[in-house]
């Protein structure tokens, strides 16, 4: 009899996109009923997909602009509706992140059964979790250029470059997605604290504020935060029509390549006691 653990992929990093690859039946099928589950049952269905998003813009929008009359200063102009879409923008990237990371330490617990199947490749997971947070984004994006048309009647060309941007932030999401599913096995109390985690980065970042409102130092700080230069370069290509900071973007998807394949590697080292714990 094979050896449960026969299936395991080599840790290099050639062996992260070949999995993907070799896989990408599986978790399409995997994406597809994963968010189909999550609308189950409701009356709305798939509707609150974009029912979602535009009353978050609106909610914001109005709490930020018009209770606390916060502006944003630069190249944005004045106004609620421009607030609430610069707002939303770094909003959007921090809900693909905080998406993924909130569900990877209980990806393994809850799906015990897969453990229990000699050829279920369990690094598709983070996959799954991510494809269906990118759908989630895909609606968002679409909510957000169309208040960006109906606020300038105009779109600017450089939105045609965010996936270059963002891309970077889908292998650290990736990264983050495979040591917390892994991790989460082992030490279930990561899962109660993510979530603190995520909105402590949330409010780290300069998603309800300009970077530009802090001193030097502390903007270098933020940098730290993976979602900073992500939140702001989303926010130059979608909204204001500018070229992204390439040497920036250059720098990060080196370190984001690195976290991928580090948190890849930990989880295949990690899984051959999967099945001893769950």
């Amino acid at each position: 009899m094979d050896s449960p653990y026969s299936n395991i992929s080599t840790t290099t990093p050639s062996a992260l996109p070949a999995s993907l690859w070799r896989n990408r039946g599986l978790v399409l099928q995997l994406v597809r009923r994963d968010i189909s589950s999550r609308y189950r049952g409701s009356w709305l269905g798939l509707a609150w997909s974009v029912l979602n998003p535009v009353l978050m813009l609106l909610v914001y929008s109005f709490v930020f602009s018009v209770v606390f009359k916060a502006r944003w200063g630069g190249p944005v102009e004045d106004g609620h509706a421009a607030f609430g879409l610069v707002l939303f923008a770094g909003l959007i990237v921090h809900a693909l992140f905080s998406e993924v990371a909130n569900r990877a330490p209980r990806l393994i617990l809850d799906n015990v059964s897969y453990v229990k199947r000699v050829v279920f490749p369990l690094e598709v997971l983070p996959w799954v979790a991510l494809g269906s947070a990118l759908f989630h984004m895909g609606i968002s994006l679409v909510v957000l250029l169309a208040g960006q048309w109906l606020l300038t009647q105009s779109l600017p060309w450089t939105a045609l470059l965010l996936p270059v941007v963002v891309a970077p932030l889908l292998l650290v999401t990736l990264g983050c997605g495979w040591f917390l599913a892994a991790t989460g096995v082992y030490l279930r109390d990561i899962g109660q604290s993510i979530g603190l985690l995520t909105t402590v980065m949330l409010f780290l970042s300069p998603t309800f504020y300009p970077l530009s409102a802090l001193p030097e130092l502390g903007q270098t700080l933020l940098y730290l935060n993976p979602l900073t230069l992500v939140i702001e370069e989303s926010r130059r290509v979608l909204l204001f029509g500018q070229l992204p900071h390439w040497g920036g973007l250059l720098v990060y998807s080196v370190i984001s390549v690195m976290v991928a394949w580090g948190g890849f590697w930990w989880f295949q080292r990690a899984r051959r006691g999967f099945a001893d714990v769950v």
